[in-house]
Formats: C-alpha cells, sequence, structure tokens
C-alpha cells in the first residue's frame, strides 16, 4: 500500500475518531470498593489523628505533640508487656515452624491410615472461633493441675500458629517437583540430606512467610492470653485492655499506632517473600 493510498485512508475517516484519546472509565464497582476501604481504615486514620493530640483526653484536641510515644518507653509496664508477647510470640512460632514444617512434608510425602481425618483435626484451629479454644484450653489446664504461667500461654498459642505455619508450607509443597527428591535419593543421599539440601531450601519461603503470619497473630491475640495468662503474665494486649477501660488516652492510642504498623510491615514482607519466592519459580 502507497503512502498516497494510506492518506486518503486517513482523509476519510471521522474527525472525531482521528482526535479521539482514550478516556478514564470508572465502575461503579471501583467506587464501591475505595468508599468500603475508607470506611474500614477511617477508625485507624481517626486512632492515629489523635495519638499527636497534646490533652490528655482523647474527645478534646489541644495542639500536635511527639511525647504520649516517647512516653511510652518510660513506662515499666508496657515494656514488661512488650517483653511478655515478644516472648512468647517467638517461642510459639519457632516451636511452630519445626511441628508445622514436619506436619505438612508428612501429609504431603507420605501415606497412613486416617490421614484425612489427621490432616481434618489439624486445621481445626483456624476455623475453632478463638473463645472455643481458649475455653477448651483452659479446662485441659485446670484437669491437669497445671498452674497457669507465660509458658501456658506459649503452649496455647502453639495450637494456631501451628495450624497456619503448616497450611503455608502445604501449599507450597502442592508447587514443588516431587521427583526433585527421588533423583537425590538416585543420586546416594540419604533421606535427611535430600530433606536438608533439597526440600528445605525449596521450603523455607513458605515457611517464613508461615512464621510472620504466626508471629503477628500471636502477638495481636488478646482472648486465648487472657484466659491461659497466670500471674503477672501480662502481655501488650492484655495491658492495652486494662488500661482502656477508665477511658481511652492518647498514650494507648500511640501504642495501638504502633502495633497496627509493626503488624502491617511483618504481613507486607511476608507477602513479598510470597510473591517473590512465585516468581522465581
Amino acid at each position: 500500500m502507497t503512502n498516497e493510498q494510506l492518506y486518503h485512508q486517513q482523509e476519510e475517516l471521522p474527525l472525531d475518531m482521528v482526535n479521539s484519546q482514550p478516556k478514564l472509565r470508572v465502575s461503579w464497582q471501583g467506587i464501591f470498593s475505595l468508599v468500603m476501604f475508607f470506611y474500614m481504615y477511617l477508625p485507624l486514620l481517626v486512632l492515629t489523628f489523635y495519638s499527636f493530640n497534646d490533652s490528655k483526653y482523647s474527645a478534646q484536641w489541644q495542639g500536635f505533640t511527639f511525647k504520649w510515644y516517647l512516653k511510652l518507653w518510660q513506662d515499666e509496664s508496657v515494656r514488661t508487656a512488650l517483653f511478655n508477647s515478644l516472648t512468647v510470640a517467638l517461642v510459639a512460632v519457632g516451636i511452630s515452624a519445626v511441628l508445622g514444617t514436619m506436619m505438612a512434608v508428612g501429609l504431603a510425602r507420605y501415606q497412613f491410615p486416617g490421614k484425612r481425618l489427621y490432616r481434618g483435626i489439624s486445621y481445626l484451629p483456624l476455623i475453632i472461633p478463638d473463645i472455643a479454644i481458649a475455653v477448651a484450653t483452659l479446662i485441659f489446664l485446670a484437669v491437669m493441675a497445671i498452674p497457669l504461667s507465660l509458658w501456658t500461654i506459649i503452649a496455647a498459642h502453639i495450637v494456631f500458629c501451628l495450624a497456619y505455619i503448616a497450611i503455608v508450607v502445604s501449599s507450597r509443597i502442592t508447587q514443588l517437583d516431587p521427583h526433585l527428591e527421588e533423583a537425590a535419593l538416585d543420586l546416594g543421599a540419604t533421606p535427611l540430606q535430600a530433606f536438608i539440601k533439597i526440600l528445605l531450601p525449596e521450603l523455607m519461603p513458605g515457611i517464613i512467610a508461615g512464621c510472620l503470619l504466626s508471629f503477628v497473630l500471636s502477638m495481636d491475640d488478646f482472648l486465648i492470653s487472657s484466659f491461659t495468662a497466670g500471674t503477672g503474665a501480662t502481655t501488650l494486649p492484655m495491658e492495652i485492655f486494662s488500661r482502656i477501660r477508665t477511658g481511652v488516652k492518647p498514650d494507648i492510642n500511640a501504642l495501638s499506632v504502633l502495633l497496627i504498623l509493626v503488624s502491617g510491615a511483618v504481613a507486607f514482607i511476608a507477602e513479598w517473600l510470597r510473591y517473590r519466592s512465585v516468581e522465581n519459580r
């Protein structure tokens, strides 16, 4: 086709079609989603705003200040509660990472009687309400005459952390090639060596993502911790709840904002690791 023919074809086109530009289309689904997100996160924005209030009471604005964030580090009760929460979360997640990975590998690679029943029971903490887990754990500890302490909170947190890590690792195993381990065994590796050198590195992104998710859930848990805590074993959510009984003050707002930021950062890292593992594959 010559340049003269192309020129005549362009002349025959309507002027509005030649000068038309792609327009931004706004759907009602997008508007509805934005409104719903604004509705869900508006309380968090209000909480953040009043955490900088210079007044001792959140209902009256008297100026902008950072003193409530600085006051948190001088509060002995908050530091103790934070230390207890970190201890519970780290120990529970560490134990759950080992047990959850072993459980996920066993369910994916081996056949044994009652496998389906065991799989269903192991994932029950994901759907059972927290109040039911808390009451059941408390009754079990009372029957066994085990005194409540920080370790009983850890034992209760392992129950749901184990399920979350196992389900994340299981989803990772389903994406792997099972012939990799068989090839390692054919080349002379022992089952333990095949697991450590072949399977475990492939599962590591899923294990880390499950651990980060479980860490956030353990740090934010209040209901199960309050049922299984002993004297002096106060976690950070329990400390916050005990203080808001007399009214919400700016220092509690500041503490809540810090928890939201830390939880959001950990959740973002877990999702980023999951995305990178998918991209690498």
